[in-house]
């Protein structure tokens, strides 16, 4: 039944990558922190892991997303690029900072981001796009604040990367497109320094690498790569705002039981 588990939140977290231009993260971390506490696992730092393990599965989702914009020459890899300049600093700063929260903050935080997330969807408060991109540094700035939520947060960082892309007059399909590629150097360098820094920790798992659960994230990773590719089919199809609203509604719930419950 734990593998199923996985396998099902990776198909989930894997269509969502690729139809929202985000990488499941916000989907992929509360359903590991109630999954590891039912099988007893991780103790204090059992919300560590499950943002760790989060940005490990997605770098293999961003993978397939990656592919499958591609293939429809909707990716504006030079921009791509100077936000993952910042982005790479960003995500280890971002997996540091984690490190330094207790157990109970980083749920906190986590809940508080859900919420937030979950007002933009409802109330459709992504800006319209009414200015220019801004030089080369204030992208490659904008790509490190980016990382380094992100990697407190355990996202791909599109639910970031899109909004600003949108706001700089970015079309739609073409700033997820460069959000799919911007969650490989968020994913791969924030869950680097998610092991780094949990390797010095006592008391993990022994099948813990830091503070990446490698059984959830096989799991995960397997079902996600090839639902990454349906969902960013899905992006240039069809209408998301069915599923806008059902995905909002569970942020509201899992930012409730993090900030009102946390723990």
């Amino acid at each position: 039944m734990t593998w199923l588990m996985y396998l099902m939140l990776g198909a989930f977290a894997g269509t969502l990558a690729g139809l929202f231009g985000v990488g499941g993260g916000l989907i992929i971390v509360p359903v590991l922190i109630f999954s590891f506490k039912l099988q007893g696992i991780g103790g204090e730092l059992v919300t560590h892991m499950a943002v760790g393990t989060s940005l490990a599965t997605i770098m293999f989702t961003s993978l397939s997303a990656i592919q499958a914009h591609q293939s429809r020459k909707a990716i504006d890899w030079r921009l791509a690029a100077l936000l993952s300049l910042g982005i790479v600093a960003g995500a280890w700063l971002g997996g540091m900072t984690a490190d330094k929260l207790s157990g109970q903050h980083l749920q906190m935080l986590i809940g508080l981001f859900a919420w937030l997330m979950a007002a933009q969807m409802l109330f459709h408060l992504t800006p319209k796009g009414g200015t220019t991109l801004p030089g080369r540094p204030v992208q490659v700035a904008v790509g490190g604040v980016i990382g380094w939520a992100s990697g407190i947060f355990g996202i791909g960082g599109g639910s970031l990367t899109v909004p600003f892309l949108s706001w700089c007059s970015i079309p739609m399909q073409r700033a997820v497109a460069v959000s799919a590629v911007c969650g490989f150097p968020i994913a791969l360098v924030g869950a680097l320094s998610y092991v780094v820094h949990g390797l010095r920790h006592q008391g993990l798992p022994a099948e813990a690498w830091g503070y990446v659960y490698l059984p959830a994230m096989i799991g995960i990773s397997l079902a996600s790569m090839p639902f990454a590719r349906v969902g960013a089919i899905l992006a240039h199809k069809l209408s998301a705002r069915a599923l806008r609203r059902a995905f909002a509604g569970f942020l509201i719930l899992v930012g409730a039981k993090f900030l009102l419950f946390p723990g």
